[in-house]
């Protein structure tokens, strides 16, 4: 029983994280004309469920690398499915420290998961 406390402890030290989770109606591709997807007169074809990761990487709190903005995120999911937009979008954001007392090593990524449409 005493040595399960310090690994606990010790586990806490090493690696710490943080989670939030938020959800859209509709977001589009970096490349699309938002005003056009949503106008009148297209037919939308479903392409079924998809999901896409973006992830931020830091050494020494100093050194980044990566993009771990939604928009990336979103563009991964599209070119997967190949679809225009994503509709009933959940994203999460994670940040998970590795020694977080001294900023080792860090990283953010974001996720997004949607079901993926083409506009004709």
């Amino acid at each position: 029983m005493r040595l399960k406390l310090p690994i606990g402890l010790l586990g806490l030290v090493v690696l710490a994280g943080c989670t939030s989770v938020g959800s859209l109606g509709v977001i589009a591709k970096s490349s699309a004309d938002p005003l056009a997807l949503l106008g009148k007169g297209h037919t939308v074809k479903d392409l079924g469920p998809t999901e896409g990761q973006a992830c931020r990487y830091f050494a020494l709190a100093v050194i980044p690398w990566g993009n771990s903005d939604i928009q990336t995120a979103v563009d991964r999911a599209l070119d997967k499915s190949g679809g225009d937009a994503l509709v009933n979008v959940s994203t999460a954001t994670s940040l998970y420290g590795f020694v977080p007392i001294y900023n080792v090593f860090s990283f953010t990524c974001t996720t997004v998961k949607g079901t993926a449409v083409k506009v004709d």
